[in-house]
């Protein structure tokens, strides 16, 4: 153990672009399991977000079996292009733990730094790992330096509170490894939690590498306990995926990361004490950097199981949108879909022929220039009608949970004022947390399930507006709607041909703090 030293958080140096992307020779790429490719394998589907794609004869060759090695300049601008989108995801080779430097920001909770530095130290990857603990302005400082002396970690100290941010920063500059893995003091990884994250830095333009963050299985679980088993804000859940803004996985939390220390500049941005790591992955993102979230790498977590504080917390979380939403404008909308599919959900809530009929003819519309798009699919007709449908269901799950989540302060004055919004905003509410009830899987009666979300709702919704008025912004209120289609498009022979994707056809989810 060295002595503690004491200074100031610093400065917050923004990340550079990679130098290099090119994926290295002998590095395995396989097909995600939800791609859905045509019987000659030109057409596919999938990635994140979702789109399709056409593939050049020579790509769906090399694709065929579902995994290919890259070899050569060819293949490896194809494996770039495939994994960069979510289609395939790397299969690197198992990496020993080495060359980096376990970072633990801690304010008091000296017993759960004591569980987490035994489950350190007893993992035989990790046993010798050097551990740097920053000490963010604890109270009971003697009691987090017994406790980091004793496993022989390095205590750095902040003599006052500068949060999280800042405290991860610290040691992020005292690290002389090439990676740095962040775990907060109340987490608990597995044993063989750290080489699977490491073994994704294989690529070089890979900035960011996250594990899962499951709750940490309870003796005798209560109904809140069983709850964030299967909806906490930190479990990202169990799809191996690209980390992408304005997809399903756009962010990863901070309680357990590792990072390229070349790649992540000062680290994160300090004045942030809420949503730190949503900016973070959005600088690096903005700046041509890779990041994945490697669900086979699990890290326990101390869910908070006392009703007023799980409430505060999640207000707490939602009251850091508005300052994101300021940072990076339009990257953390409440909503993310077409314009047509919102203007058909609309009519169908007027409930009267005429709405109803117009919102069949924007569905078919839609349907038909999909379809003329993907004339090569097996059976054009079948896939365009049920992407389209999909399109809508998509957002009226969106609608339905901005009424309950982001908007319903003016969802319920809405209800309290009108018989019709009423109604709408109650069945909404009920079928939405039944359906989500359900894909859950929980063991809990389904009303508590439901009325347990829907607090959920109301407090990070509390917190959202509490911060948009604060920072007197609508920023984080403003939807965004995808009034073009992106592209996939290449130079390269052997990649990928136009075609169309995202906001036409996918089932978007919102995305947020």
């Amino acid at each position: 153990m060295t002595r503690p030293h004491l200074f100031d958080a610093g400065a917050l140096a923004e990340p550079a672009a990679p130098p290099d992307t090119t994926l290295p020779n002998g590095l395995a790429v396989e097909l995600a399991d939800d791609v859905h490719r045509s019987r000659d394998g030109r057409l596919m589907l999938g990635g994140s977000p979702p789109r399709l794609l056409r593939l050049s004869k020579p790509a769906a060759r090399i694709l065929e079996p579902g995994r290919f090695t890259v070899a050569d300049p060819a293949t490896a601008a194809l494996a770039r292009r495939l994994v960069d989108i979510g289609v395939a995801h790397p299969r690197p080779p198992a990496q020993p733990v080495r060359d980096v430097t376990i970072v633990i920001p801690v304010r008091d909770r000296a017993r759960l730094l004591h569980q987490l530095l035994t489950a350190l130290r007893t993992d035989p990857e990790t046993s010798g790992v050097p551990a740097l603990v920053v000490d963010d302005g604890s109270v009971n400082r003697a009691a987090v330096a017994s406790v980091t002396h004793l496993h022989g970690a390095t205590l750095l100290v902040h003599p006052h509170n500068k949060g999280p941010a800042a405290a991860r920063n610290t040691g992020l500059r005292h690290a002389r490894t090439g990676y740095v893995a962040f775990c907060d003091s109340d987490v608990l990884p597995e044993p063989g939690w750290l080489s699977p994250l490491l073994a994704q830095f294989t690529d070089p333009a890979l900035a960011l590498a996250a594990p899962r963050v499951v709750g940490i299985p309870q003796s005798q679980p209560g109904w809140l306990d069983r709850y964030e088993d299967v909806r906490s804000p930190l479990d990202m859940g169990g799809r191996e995926a690209p980390i992408v803004p304005l997809s399903a996985l756009a962010y990863v939390p901070s309680a357990t990361l590792v990072v390229r220390r070349a790649a992540v500049g000062g680290g994160f941005t300090p004045e942030l004490r809420i949503g730190e790591d949503v900016d973070l992955c959005l600088r690096l993102h903005r700046t041509g950097w890779r990041m994945r979230y490697v669900p086979s790498s699990r890290v326990g977590h101390c869910h908070r199981a006392n009703l007023r504080g799980w409430l505060a917390q999640r207000a707490s979380y939602g009251s850091g949108a508005a300052e994101l939403a300021l940072r990076h404008p339009g990257q953390v909308p409440p909503l993310n879909a077409a314009p047509w599919s919102v203007a058909v959900c609309a009519l169908v809530l007027r409930g009267r022929p005429v709405p109803l009929g117009v919102a069949a003819a924007l569905t078919a519309g839609a349907a038909i220039r999909l379809i003329r798009r993907i004339p090569d699919a097996d059976t054009p007709v079948r896939a365009g009608a049920l992407l389209t449908l999909a399109a809508v269901r998509g957002t009226a799950e969106q609608l339905t949970q901005c009424a309950t989540r982001h908007y319903w302060p003016v969802a319920a004055l809405a209800a309290v004022m009108n018989r019709r919004a009423r109604h709408v905003l109650i069945t909404g509410a009920a079928i939405e947390g039944l359906i989500d009830y359900r894909r859950s899987g929980l063991r809990l009666n389904p009303l508590a399930y439901l009325l347990i979300r829907r607090l959920d709702d109301m407090a990070y919704g509390a917190g959202l507006w509490r911060g948009a008025i604060r920072d007197r912004t609508t920023a984080p209120l403003i939807p965004r709607l995808a009034l073009r289609t992106r592209h996939v498009a290449t130079r390269q022979a052997l990649g990928t041909e136009h075609a169309p994707s995202s906001a036409d056809f996918a089932a978007w989810r919102g995305v947020g703090t």
